[in-house]
């Protein structure tokens, strides 16, 4: 058998490692000088439209064109289509609490820390959750508390964290309509803030319903969608973010703060 040379091997792998790392790093820098140019052509195709505003920043602008792709027509008709709704939709530039008693009243979403990255942390629990029978109180809660988030996301970042658990869920809380809607809302008109969802305490029972909801989510959430085992969970969690920053119900140090309270 051939001997290694010992003294060349690891300067050879660390010469392969080095040329990985220049390849890596011009990809990055290409992908940025694509992702201008795209954004320039945004803003121009943008600044003629009815109600575009040019105070609006890049790092929105850049959500929607990731959103499609960097396709500049789909991204440009997405953006339009953002703009109307919010000007019809949140007519006043946000939800008040006031407008929305009966989902807070099921206090079924929390604000918590953040993950490594420095983006806000979310809890929601499922089995909270009734279908409201009027549909755009739950549209409009669900907005309100999009917005909240948002508003939490620092500076450099565009995403937030969110954790499903499905404890206790049951049919008596199965809402398809509110899910696809919820789920259109974020998607359509929150592009790129979803920087991961975990799935937790997930009952068989809600794999039925999963399989309704599944075919409309688009892939680019489907891929920061991540079902956690029970037994994983904690581990799970510490891989984003860490023990500081994790409630204290996943064997973490945080308490529960929920979203909204007493019309705040």
């Amino acid at each position: 058998m051939e001997k290694i040379n010992q003294t060349t091997a690891p300067k050879n792998i660390e010469s392969m490692e080095e040329k990985d790392y220049e390849v890596e790093e011009n990809n990055c820098k290409s992908n940025e000088i694509e992702l201008m140019a795209k954004l320039r052509l945004f803003r121009v195709a943008l600044e003629t439209q009815q109600f575009f505003s040019k105070e609006i920043d890049d790092m929105t602008l850049r959500r929607f064109l990731r959103a499609r792709d960097l396709d500049v027509k789909k991204a440009s008709a997405m953006f339009l289509k953002y703009l109307k709704w919010r000007k019809d939709f949140v007519p006043n530039g946000s939800i008040s609490p006031l407008e929305i008693p009966n989902e807070i009243a099921q206090n079924k979403m929390f604000m918590q820390g953040s993950d490594k990255r420095g983006r806000p942390v979310t809890v929601l629990f499922g089995a909270k959750h009734f279908q409201n029978k009027n549909p755009d109180e739950f549209k409009r809660y669900v907005v309100c508390v999009l917005d909240k988030l948002c508003a939490r996301v620092p500076a450099g970042q565009d995403k937030f964290v969110v954790i499903g658990d499905l404890k206790g869920w049951g049919y008596a809380n199965c809402d398809i309509h509110g899910y696809l809607a919820a789920l259109c809302i974020l998607q359509d008109y929150f592009p790129e803030r979803l920087g991961k969802l975990f799935i937790v305490h997930v009952p068989y029972i809600f794999m039925a319903v999963w399989k309704l909801v599944y075919p409309f989510i688009d892939n680019n959430t489907r891929k920061k969608i991540v079902f956690v085992e029970n037994k994983k969970l904690k581990s799970t969690l510490l891989e984003d973010i860490d023990e500081s920053q994790i409630p204290e119900i996943y064997g973490g140090k945080l308490p529960l703060v929920p979203i909204l309270t007493n019309g705040k």
